[in-house]
């Protein structure tokens, strides 16, 4: 990933991260807590496709294990953000551009109904059954619930971030400056050969009307003598 892809994506998730603990974890809502993680993942992963998607949610899965008041086995989430932020990179709108509001809300309620379920699923796998004392039911539809109400808010200020980096501002006028440097140089170079073949040609002229001045005086020259002896001889 380039450098301003791992930044972007690196405060993006602390700051989501953070967010989700200390404010959206203590609101005690009934059922799931709204995932402001799986939404970063998501509006990344949407821009900058399915191998950034898929870093970026083992990235913010992982640091999610780790951090506390996490309760589970390291690496369950990690998986769950990783095989997520893979499927939502391979519907990558064309440009990274949002084209209707429709497509991203869908692929939010899919995301965190799959994200409760993948999480469940690997839980079930390593002996976890908190799931099932909460009820799964409940938690599918509040988790889809919680997000779609806080997707608009979130995922498009996060994919407009994400094609700004890309578009690196600087980088491009550095290039900019770089093509201006050569075009320049073209523009510099045909001129020289444009003058030096200029120069080429009225040298070549110069010579050859002086060279014709002097036959010509030559002749004069000749055809002077030439009367001046026949008077002479007469």
């Amino acid at each position: 990933m380039r450098v301003n892809r791992v930044l972007l994506s690196s405060s993006l998730v602390v700051v989501a991260l953070v967010i989700q603990v200390s404010v959206l974890a203590r609101l005690h809502l009934p059922g799931a807590v709204p995932d402001l993680l799986l939404l970063t993942v998501l509006g990344l992963a949407m821009v900058y496709g399915h191998v950034g998607g898929a870093l970026v949610g083992f990235g913010a899965g992982l640091l999610a294990d780790l951090v506390p008041p996490a309760d589970h086995a390291a690496g369950r989430y990690a998986l769950v953000l990783c095989v997520i932020g893979y499927l939502a990179g391979l519907i990558k709108p064309d440009h990274g551009r949002l084209k209707s509001a429709t497509g991203p809300m869908v692929v939010v309620v899919v995301a965190a109904i799959g994200t409760t379920l993948l999480y469940a699923g690997v839980g079930a796998l390593v002996g976890d059954t908190a799931a099932r004392h909460v009820g799964l039911g409940s938690l599918l539809f509040t988790a889809a619930l919680y997000d779609l109400l806080l997707a608009p808010f979130v995922v498009p200020g996060i994919m407009a971030l994400a094609r700004r980096a890309e578009n690196d501002p600087l980088a491009d006028s550095k290039s900019q400056a770089k093509k201006a440097d050569i075009s320049t140089g073209w523009l510099s170079g045909g001129t020289g050969l444009r003058i030096g073949g200029q120069r080429g040609g009225m040298g070549g002229l110069k010579g050859g009307l002086k060279g014709g001045l002097k036959v010509k005086a030559v002749r004069a020259r000749t055809a002077r003598a030439g009367r001046i002896k026949g008077v002479k001889r007469l």
